[in-house]
């Protein structure tokens, strides 16, 4: 691995690409030799040194052959598409192939672009002080034609699709070959600097747009096509420049990265102690550009050999069109950029310590991952945690790292029970289809029974009972109760295990000895109540709703009668009982109705008279007594009206309730005249009572009654209002009277109308048959019709006898007579 310097030294970010040399064969061939040019196919390298020769490399760098080209300095070596033919020009001024030699050109030829076919070349370009073009002919000759000169040595040619661009001394020239036009010419911006020391990079990242690299400058320019009706004497394409900015280094190469540039920079920079440039590591960038400027993307500073000794123009950058990679070549150091992949990724995030985020990415790509093996990340994590202290993310982490590897889930529970961290992995331990030996939970619970019982019980309510051996956690559990008998958090985890090993009699016990809330989910869940019928008063002790809600939904299981036997000496939890048993059923507890008197007036005078009202299986005597000796006067009145006294009871109500309003109720519900009589007796010195008869009787007992009994002289209170409240009572009646007069005599109209009508109607009838005789009525004699349909002979016809001359049909007599019973006769 070739060593490289971010440029910002704690920076955070991840480098996009990482480095190497090229094999051991090219660093031998550099001890003795120093490499001049390079290029690059998806299939080899060729490498062309400063002695003259010609390497030709496979991918990762070895030697797979070698040729003596010249005995001097080869300046740029070119390959077809297919990579069969290879072109060479050489300090000496000649082109040679390695397939066969192409004729000799100017000896100041420093640049080669041949386009071959797959049998033989049939173009190339060569540059010195001219460009010429080598074109063979029909007669397989060649034909040599001038495309450029008189602008001093062209430096560098590159040929992409029908364009040729080349560099001089003046600027960047583009060359259609298809068009056999000159488009453009991009001139160069610093002229102070040497073009031999600070050579133009070229670069086409597509077949229409080059990257124009030159002294501190980079220029992007596209090809486009020109309007045809802006042609005249113009080439038919121009050269647009989309981005031109300055660099902060020299530019010794360039190559695309999809829309960004690799970047091959020179750099010089000034000592500290003395005012003297000197040459540092090149960097390799990589940029976004932007019309006039750039973006930094990363940058990276390269220890290549001899890097002190090294020219601008010693340096190239070539790349590979197929694979992101980028070649540097120097003359003692060949080193291969590549864009990071995911196991790259990793190492650097393994690097910086980002565990959760490498984990993260490598479960994500783990079919791409080559090197990388998600559970030995996922073990350096989990290392990593245990290292900080972090024990309970570590241990959270082997839930998602371990799996289904037990015998890697053994191995971490033993490490933490070395660093006494046993607690901390206990709640992440596999309790599903697959699970540990038994004697690892067991270890696990021993270690919490001797420091937290709290956190034993957890686990023995979270962990199934078939992780381990429930009797020996019994008998551990049963020996820490002898030291500690009262506590309930293991009372509490004895009965779980009771209840897991089915020993549910000695769960239950411990249950109500607590006074569990699970005791009733135990009940129900294993139908334990035939475990019950002796422990209801210890039920109804620690919650007497659910108890009794469980005892009424179960009274198949335990029946009332059992119930109410074992509460006979809690008469408080037995009414609590009775009473919701009498909301669910008024009759199911009928026997018990003369009991729940007593027990209502003692614990539950609320619901006294509800009950009175809705048994109807109460002895009332029984009631009226024990009302009465209580002085329960609302619920003696009631029994007193019932059991119909009422004259006694609202006797009660004047003089012990005093409440002339319920006084008044009490006699409108009755409708009772001589209650009525009782209540204006009672009433007529007490001047309230008066106001409240006035203000109520009106619609009952005729007002007058109540008026001339009244004393003259006494005060009434509001006695102008009460009279006035009688006026409009009156009112209203005799307005309500006429109403109804009126709508009766409009209805008894109203149907004689409609009974006229009926009468005066005719009846068609198309068979005459007598319902008597049951003859045929074909012969003239009288004939009665009724309304109804129904036809009788008049002699057939006997009288009613109940009106002189009025009859009634005999089939429809036993009706109801209405509209239209009158009869029709008929002479025929």
């Amino acid at each position: 691995q070739v060593h490289f310097v971010n440029q910002e030294e704690d920076s955070e970010e991840e480098p996009k690409l990482k480095y190497e040399r090229l094999s051991n064969g090219v660093t031998e061939i550099l001890q003795k030799d120093a490499a001049s040019c390079m290029t690059v196919h998806d299939k080899f390298l060729a490498l062309g040194t400063h002695f003259g020769k010609v390497f030709l490399l496979d991918i990762q760098g070895n030697v797979t052959q070698k040729f003596e080209i010249s005995s001097v300095k080869i300046n740029q070596i070119s390959l077809d598409e297919s990579g069969e033919h290879v072109g060479i020009c050489s300090e000496d001024g000649k082109v040679r192939s390695l397939c066969s030699s192409p004729p000799v050109t100017d000896p100041r030829v420093v640049a080669l672009h041949p386009q071959f076919s797959r049998s033989n070349y049939k173009q190339f370009v060569t540059g010195g002080n001219k460009l010429l073009l080598y074109e063979r002919n029909w007669l397989n000759r060649w034909k040599t034609s001038v495309l450029h000169e008189g602008e001093g040595s062209i430096t560098n040619i590159q040929w992409r699709a029908n364009l040729i661009a080349w560099s001089n001394n003046v600027g960047v020239k583009i060359y259609d070959i298809g068009t056999k036009q000159r488009i453009t010419n991009v001139l160069r911006d610093n002229i102070s600097l040497r073009p031999d020391m600070y050579p133009c990079s070229l670069c086409w990242k597509d077949n229409c747009t080059l990257i124009v690299g030159w002294g501190t400058s980079i220029k992007i320019c596209v090809v486009k096509e020109r309007n045809p009706t802006e042609m005249r004497d113009l080439p038919s394409r121009y050269v647009e420049i989309v981005s031109a900015f300055e660099t902060e280094f020299f530019i010794s190469g360039l190559a695309p990265l999809a829309d960004q540039l690799v970047t091959l920079y020179f750099v010089k920079e000034n000592s500290d102690q003395m005012d003297e440039e000197f040459r540092a590591r090149p960097r390799l960038d990589i940029i976004q550009p932007l019309p006039e400027s750039c973006e930094e993307i990363s940058s990276d500073a390269l220890t290549v050999r001899n890097f002190q000794d090294n020219e601008c123009r010693d340096y190239r950058l070539e790349h590979s069109d197929g694979e992101s990679l980028f070649y540097m070549i120097s003359p003692k150091d060949i080193v291969v950029a590549k864009e990071r992949d995911q196991d790259d990724h990793i190492d650097w995030l393994l690097e910086k310590k980002k565990y959760e985020e490498a984990l993260m990415a490598a479960e994500i790509s783990f079919k791409n991952i080559k090197r990388h093996d998600v559970q030995k990340i996922g073990m350096a994590y989990i290392n990593h945690l245990v290292e900080k202290g972090d024990y309970d993310s570590a241990a959270r982490k082997c839930q998602k790292v371990l799996g289904k590897n037990m015998e890697l889930w053994e191995n971490e529970v033993y490490r933490f029970k070395t660093i006494g961290q046993l607690k901390a992995i206990s709640q992440y331990l596999p309790r599903g289809d697959l699970r540990l030996r038994p004697a690892i939970y067991e270890m696990i619970l021993h270690e919490f029974l001797k420091t937290d019982y709290e956190g034993f019980a957890t686990l023995i309510r979270e962990w199934p009972g078939e992780l381990y051996n429930n009797m020996a956690i019994v008998q551990t559990v049963t020996d820490h109760l002898r030291r500690d008998p009262t506590n309930r958090t293991l009372l509490t985890t004895l009965a779980e295990l009771y209840t897991y090993d089915q020993r549910y009699d000695r769960a239950l016990e411990i249950y109500l000895r607590l006074r569990h809330k699970d005791v009733y989910q135990l009940i129900h869940k294993h139908n334990l109540f035939s475990s019950i019928e002796d422990k209801i008063v210890l039920l109804m002790d620690f919650d007497k709703e659910k108890a009794v809600d469980m005892l009424l939904d179960n009274e198949d299981k335990i029946s009332t009668d059992r119930v109410v036997e074992e509460l006979a000496d809690r008469p408080e939890l037995l009414h609590v009982y009775l009473h919701k048993l009498f909301k669910r059923d008024h009759h199911k507890g009928q026997k018990y109705h003369g009991r729940q008197i007593v027990l209502y007036a003692e614990y539950d005078r609320p619901n006294l008279l509800p009950f009175l009202r809705d048994s109807t299986h109460c002895p009332l005597e029984k009631a009226l007594e024990v009302c009465q000796q209580r002085n329960f006067v609302e619920e003696t009145v009631f029994l007193l009206s019932r059991m119909g006294n009422c004259r006694r009871a609202l006797q009660m109500i004047m003089e012990e309730l005093e409440d002339v309003d319920k006084a008044i109720e009490f006699a409108k519900e009755q409708d009772d005249a001589e209650l009525w009589e009782d209540l204006i007796s009672y009433s007529i010195d007490k001047p309230p009572f008066i106001t409240g008869l006035l203000n109520n009787i009106g619609t009952h007992v005729d007002p007058i009654l109540l008026i001339y009994r009244i004393k003259e002289g006494m005060e009434i209170p509001n006695l102008r209002d009460s009279l006035v409240k009688i006026l409009q009572d009156y009112n209203l009646q005799i307005l309500l009277r006429e109403g109804c007069k009126k709508i009766l005599v409009a209805d008894s109209l109203s149907l004689l109308q409609k009974m006229h009508r009926t009468q005066m109607r005719g009846v068609r009838l198309d068979v005459f048959y007598c319902c008597i005789a049951f003859e045929n009525m074909a012969k003239p004699f009288s004939v009665v019709v009724f309304h109804c349909r129904h036809m009788f002979h008049k002699e057939c016809l006997p009288s009613s006898g109940l009106l002189p001359g009025v009859q009634f049909c005999n089939i429809c007599s036993a009706k109801k007579r209405g509209p239209g019973s009158g009869i029709l006769e008929m002479n025929k």
